[in-house]
């Protein structure tokens, strides 16, 4: 039913398509039977599904990964589609539009996604005040970034204030320095600033009588040595985790024409040809950190077999988001079942 479903849907721009799709999500839960419905066909609940990180368990290990719920709008209606947690953002402290329309591409030869959105979102003070009323119990991360017109050596201060704003309301946190579509931003990943950043974050977190976890979330671009960097920075500031990883600015291997991906312009690539790259420096790091370091994995996750690969090669959690347009609502009930197996 769904690929039918996807063949219309894919007729009509994607950022359209997110907010009607959305809207509509919003209505359906809005009614008790809707949202009971939705709770029985999507949500699959068993202990061998149960993770714990951080004092934290996770009723399943598939989450939706930052990026399609930028603003915390939809937390509660998405919350009825069976994922273990919810990843918001990329927040910033002020709100920011976003690089110019159209943004967002898909590449359906591919099973994959190009978008340069820009951390468009409304900021940080919205998405607490959104969180704060929120009705369904589940996990929630903040993902956080600087914005676009922040020269980076005042990044720090950015990511200070979306972390004081988003601290009573989030479960954990994912520190952004990876998005290919703000200028500058991954110079950040360099090891001096990126120290700073976190230390900073880290001091403001020990503040806190309960601190919450700090993730840093990195590019599948880096290289070996800058894996080695990235692990020796985690394990220096005491960071809790890895999410790895974000979008590529690669375009190699690609089925889709050359031409049309050159028309589409710059842009972070998603979805299936990250999945191998992204394994890889998952595998790199566990192994390298003598498995130390507590790892989400994202990045080409479709099926129950891709989020299998993924915690094979040392992570704990998983997230999905290019995945969920091409696979539907029913993406983390049928990876959850196949981990059950």
């Amino acid at each position: 039913m769904y690929p039918l479903i996807r063949s219309i849907l894919f007729k009509i721009d994607a950022e359209k398509v997110h907010y009607w799709v959305m809207k509509w999500l919003v209505f359906a839960y809005s009614i008790g039977l809707f949202r009971k419905l939705l709770k029985t066909l999507f949500v699959v609940k068993d202990p061998s599904l149960e993770r714990t990180l951080w004092g934290i368990t996770f009723p399943n290990p598939v989450g939706l990964a930052a990026g399609f719920d930028k603003d915390a709008k939809y937390t509660d209606p998405l919350a009825c589609l069976g994922f273990g947690y919810i990843e918001i953002g990329t927040v910033t402290p002020r709100p920011q539009p976003g690089n110019p329309k159209p943004r967002l591409f898909r590449l359906p030869a591919d099973k994959a996604l190009i978008n340069r959105m820009g951390f468009n979102n409304d900021g940080a003070a919205k998405a607490a005040e959104r969180l704060k009323q929120r009705k369904e119990k589940i996990i929630i991360g903040g993902n956080i970034g600087k914005n676009k017109d922040t020269p980076n050596e005042n990044a720090t201060d950015d990511y200070e204030k979306s972390f004081i704003e988003l601290f009573p309301v989030v479960d954990y946190f994912v520190v952004n320095v990876s998005s290919p579509n703000t200028p500058g931003l991954r110079a950040l990943q360099d090891k001096e600033p990126l120290t700073q950043l976190l230390n900073r974050l880290q001091a403001l977190n020990n503040q806190n009588s309960k601190t919450k976890p700090i993730l840093l979330k990195i590019a599948p671009d880096l290289t070996n040595e800058q894996l080695d960097d990235i692990i020796d920075i985690v394990k220096t500031t005491k960071l809790h985790g890895i999410v790895a990883t974000n979008t590529t600015i690669s375009r190699n291997g690609l089925t889709t024409p050359e031409n049309k991906v050159n028309n589409i312009g710059a842009g972070g690539l998603s979805g299936a040809p990250v999945r191998q790259r992204a394994t890889d420096v998952i595998r790199y790091i566990h192994q390298n950190s003598k498995g130390t370091i507590p790892i989400m994995a994202s990045g080409g996750i479709f099926t129950a077999a891709d989020a299998l690969e993924k915690l094979n090669a040392g992570a704990s959690l998983v997230q999905v988001y290019t995945g969920f347009i091409y696979e539907g609502p029913a993406i983390a009930k049928n990876i959850c079942k196949g981990l059950m197996k």
